[in-house]
């Protein structure tokens, strides 16, 4: 993607609940990169790099070690000045510089911040937020994981707020759920596979409510995609320049001083050789659903076979598949990064799997 009129580099911020899509999409944006030079900056709620190491693994040769910045153990919303910045500058800097920058926020991390770290003085002038692309798990939204259906979603709507004439949100997951729509010029309905027609319409409904309920006048188009399949030149090309729109693009944070993330939890837990996947997986589900695990994630090592296991939980469904081989000087070690809401029993939960 050239640099656009304005001689700014674009870049693109896909931001998106835990387990949405977010890296698989980006995944399939670098397998039809056709030559163009995309430089990732990825961010994660955790210490473990989970989604940098799937990415790095793609073997696609526009993705090289170096065109991917692993941002971990923070969130970019509350590390710009430390992390994102010199992040951005490094990427600039290069004899070669990307012609278009992905950005892929934590699951957890608010997007309006990170648009607004766009007018910090270091890079206002050399890089534009082309787009906002919120990625949603079909499956996740219309079990109502974010909000309940449209009808009760409308008749909170219709309710007086409890003191400051906002809505009465159920839970942080629901607020940050939103929050990621809010900022959105795209919104890319992910996993359609997972769901009925009439689900897809329920979920379809839902971000078209609390969009309206947030105040959003901005046409933001909704996408459908399965397995993060989208056609680049529909993300990369927006021409939004979001770091200019900001007051369109309501948060229920934005009377904050500061954002955190005390509402929510993350742990590695290690493991040792699992010769049974399927068993594996079983374990999982139950631990999710015993103690309300929002993400699992991680690599396995399953003796006997040269590749390493990667596994992908979103609550308490359990994807497992071989990524790729391992490498001769790596250690077969089996970690899995677990998410959860604060308070989420992190003795019981590593018990349970080890």
């Amino acid at each position: 993607m050239k640099t656009g009129l304005s001689g700014k580099t674009p870049a693109t911020v896909i931001t998106g609940f835990l387990g949405a899509g977010k890296t698989t999409l980006i995944r399939s944006l670098l397998e039809q990169a056709a030559g163009r030079r995309l430089a990732l900056i990825i961010n994660e709620f955790g210490d473990v790099g989970i989604d940098g190491e799937i990415l790095r693994a793609c073997g696609d040769p526009t993705c090289t070690e170096d065109d991917v910045i692993e941002l971990a153990n923070g969130c970019l919303c509350c590390t710009v000045a430390d992390d994102f910045v010199p992040a951005i500058e490094k990427l600039l800097a290069r004899p070669q510089p990307p012609e278009h920058i992905i950005i892929e926020t934590s699951g957890l991390a608010l997007p309006k911040p990170l648009v607004q770290a766009f007018h910090w003085p270091a890079i206002k002038t050399r890089v534009t937020v082309d787009g906002v692309v919120a990625v949603v798990d079909a499956a996740a939204a219309a079990e109502g994981r974010f909000a309940p259906d449209p009808a009760a979603l409308a008749a909170q709507a219709a309710q007086i707020a409890v003191a400051a004439g906002q809505l009465d949100h159920e839970t942080p997951v629901e607020e940050v759920f939103e929050d990621q729509l809010l900022c959105a010029d795209l919104i890319v309905v992910n996993k359609t596979d997972l769901v009925d027609a009439a689900d897809l319409a329920k979920v379809e409904e839902l971000i078209r409510s609390a969009m309206a309920e947030g105040g959003v006048t901005r046409d933001a188009k909704i996408l459908r995609a399965s397995n993060g399949k989208v056609d680049p030149m529909v993300l990369l090309g927006v021409g939004a320049a979001a770091e200019d729109d900001l007051a369109a693009r309501p948060s229920h944070h934005d009377e904050e001083e500061g954002h955190d993330h005390d509402d929510f939890t993350s742990f590695v837990v290690e493991l040792g050789p699992q010769p049974d996947p399927a068993a594996l997986a079983t374990t999982l589900e139950r631990v999710a659903a015993t103690h309300g695990v929002l993400r699992l994630k991680g690599f396995i090592d399953v003796p006997g076979k040269p590749m390493r296991l990667l596994v992908q939980g979103v609550g308490t469904r359990i994807q497992t598949h071989f990524d790729r081989f391992w490498k001769a000087d790596e250690p077969r070690r089996s970690r899995l990064v677990v998410i959860g809401e604060t308070g989420l029993d992190r003795d019981a939960v590593v018990a349970a799997l080890q």
